[in-house]
């Protein structure tokens, strides 16, 4: 009810501030042309920031002060904490990135949000914005007409800018012209009473308008002029930078568990800074105007000092919980478990009412389109990482022995039956399906804002996710036979089913271990290898067959049987390496970073196969 009703209000609110005050009318254009600029901003910088800020995130997140140090360049940059955070948050759902790096990010990002408030403080209330906007908008307009991908974006971003110019400008005029009406400053509050409305304040405008830098900029304007006083004002700037949590809050909505821990960070560090910032109001205070003072900012500069005490309580914040930021990454990771799990499908586990679903194709990743890339990278992994599983078992092993063995025949001829309860069918739509619907329609989703390459990349993706699943309908057709004839009586056809196997295991075994050697300049040759091996063991099987027909030692039906399921088994074969080449060869940088658990089941150390070297990959 509450919920219906505030929308209306807030319309008869503004329609009766209109009515009764032209000045109102003045500020609110001035926010609403200031919030439309950001939006162009944004939108503008997002033409640049997929490769670029991905590249620079695998070079600066590796350690904990270059992620601080990432977070306050690019949001002192892109002028946005908000848009930082969404991206963060985007690429921590596709994986990029790990959460300690994205809590780093976070923090340095509240630091350089400060940035906006300086030159405003510095520059924006004593030029004439005007005589800057007005070109900024005409060029602005005629290069975001432009085709060209760039001078698109920067057209965008130059009619940001300047309807911030502009909105900063109506913001400034509007305060001014309310000196003539009405003094705010009557209504000025002091003491604790004070820091909490206003605070409160700070809050609630920087929520309604999605922007600290709106709030700052409102802020500046009306202490600019006398309308707010100096301890109001601060009250202020702690509230709006609690207030900055809710973009994050609502990006977070879009994205798996690890955004939603982001976000989770990202308001404990705000709410944290402000309560310091509250109780240590006094001391903050006497050293804003001490750092003023040496720094030759005039007593009453006002606007500089609430710029610099900003900045202040900012790193203040950072200051105290940056030591603890490992206990918080802990306790983060306990919070919103993520559906699709972790690790390795565990099928003597699995839950029959369970359906697994993408884990990292969720709607935080679709508005960057290479993010949205990466993104599919490591779902097709994902799928494969079932696949391996579901294959292993549809051919009565298990993953973790087909990793941990050197002799893979031993296994094969040694392997003791144990209960299957589940068919492959049920295990299909439990563990692959639903990964792979997740797959095809994220990548429709996508597909429209990507550029022609990659769009070619993103259908060769999911030819990959193809041919995994069209390996597993393989393994389908043989399990019942090979389930019957493992148990025969018949020890010719018993080792002809049990080659089968072995070929099945032998693929699945060396395209693990191409992950591991990581030798991606002989993929696609160890894959024609691979084919041509399986060719010639399909002919053996041929003549093997017709001699264990001639000589009666299995009968029609069984070779009728071991005939299709052959063909089965080279067809699934062929599917793995064709899916395996794309997916190993995508994105080289990308796949090392893709958790497949090759050098943790390997311990980084070379198997007995994976020193044969390239020339001994037989099957």
């Amino acid at each position: 009810m509450l919920g219906r009703l505030f929308l209306p209000t807030v319309l008869l609110l503004l329609a009766y501030g209109f009515w009764v005050s032209p000045e109102f009318q003045i500020i609110s254009a001035g926010i609403v042309i200031f919030l439309l600029g950001m939006v162009y901003l944004e939108r503008g910088f997002k033409v640049f920031t997929g490769g670029f800020l991905e590249s620079l995130l695998k070079k600066t997140t590796n350690r904990l002060w270059k992620s601080l140090t990432f977070g306050i360049t690019t949001t002192a940059v892109l002028q946005s904490s908000s848009l930082v955070s969404v991206i963060i948050i985007s690429f921590l759902s596709a994986g990029l990135i790990g959460l300690g790096a994205g809590v780093g990010i976070v923090f340095g990002a509240n630091l350089g949000s400060t940035a906006g408030a300086w030159l405003v403080a510095v520059y924006g209330l004593k030029l004439n914005l005007l005589t800057y906007a007005m070109p900024m908008l005409v060029f602005g307009l005629i290069l975001r007409s432009q085709k060209e991908k760039n001078l698109h974006g920067i057209g965008f971003v130059a009619l940001g800018i300047g309807l911030l110019f502009f909105g900063i400008h109506y913001m400034k005029l509007g305060f001014e012209a309310f000196q003539d009406v009405m003094d705010f400053s009557n209504y000025a509050l002091e003491g604790f009473q004070g820091v909490m409305v206003y605070t409160l304040f700070g809050l609630l405008a920087t929520v309604i308008m999605q922007s600290t830098n709106a709030t700052m900029v409102l802020t500046f304007s009306a202490l600019a002029v006398g309308q707010l006083t100096y301890d109001n004002a601060l009250a202020l700037a702690i509230g709006s930078n609690i207030g900055t949590t809710i973009t994050a809050v609502l990006g977070a909505m879009g994205a798996n568990a690890s955004g939603k821990r982001l976000a989770v960070a990202h308001i404990v560090f705000n709410v944290i800074t402000a309560v310091l910032a509250i109780a240590l109001l006094s001391q903050l205070k006497t050293a804003v105007d001490v750092i003023a003072e040496l720094v030759q900012i005039d007593g009453d500069n006002y606007t500089l000092k609430l710029a610099l005490f900003h900045s202040l309580f900012n790193v203040v914040g950072i200051c105290v919980q940056l030591p603890f930021i490992n206990i918080l990454v802990r306790w983060l990771e306990t919070l919103f478990v993520d559906p699709a799990g972790q690790g390795h499908l565990n099928l003597a586990n699995t839950d029959s009412s369970k359906i697994n679903r993408a884990r990292y194709l969720t709607p935080a990743t679709l508005s960057y389109p290479d993010t949205a890339l990466r993104a599919m990278t490591r779902e097709c992994a994902h799928l494969y990482r079932n696949t391996f599983e579901l294959i292993c078992y549809g051919i009565y092993l298990t993953g973790d022995r087909l990793r941990a063995t050197d002799n893979l025949e031993e296994m094969v001829d040694n392997w003791v039956k144990e209960e299957q309860p589940w068919t492959i069918k049920e295990l299909y739509i439990r563990h692959i399906k639903g990964i792979y619907a997740d797959i095809i329609r994220y990548s429709g989703e996508i597909e429209g804002n990507m550029p022609r390459q990659q769009v070619q990349e993103l259908f060769a993706l999911k030819v990959a996710c193809r041919d995994f699943v069209q390996a597993i309908k393989h393994v389908k057709h043989i399990y019942k036979n090979m389930g019957q004839y493992l148990h025969s009586d018949n020890e010719q056809i018993r080792h002809q089913y049990n080659q089968l196997r072995l070929c099945l295991a032998s693929v699945l075994k060396l395209v693990d271990l191409l992950g591991v050697r990581r030798n991606y300049d002989h993929i696609r040759q160890h894959a024609e290898q691979l084919k041509r091996e399986l060719r010639e063991q399909d002919e053996q099987m041929h003549t093997t067959l017709n001699e264990l027909i001639r000589s009666s030692q299995v009968d029609s039906f069984m070779a009728s049987s071991l005939l299709n399921d052959s063909a089965h088994v080279h067809d699934a074969c062929t599917n793995l390496i064709d899916g395996a080449v794309i997916m190993l060869t995508r994105d080289r940088e990308e796949y090392r970073e893709i958790d497949l658990n090759f050098d943790s089941r390997f311990g980084g150390e070379k198997t007995g196969t994976e020193r044969s070297g390239p020339e001994n990959t037989a099957l």
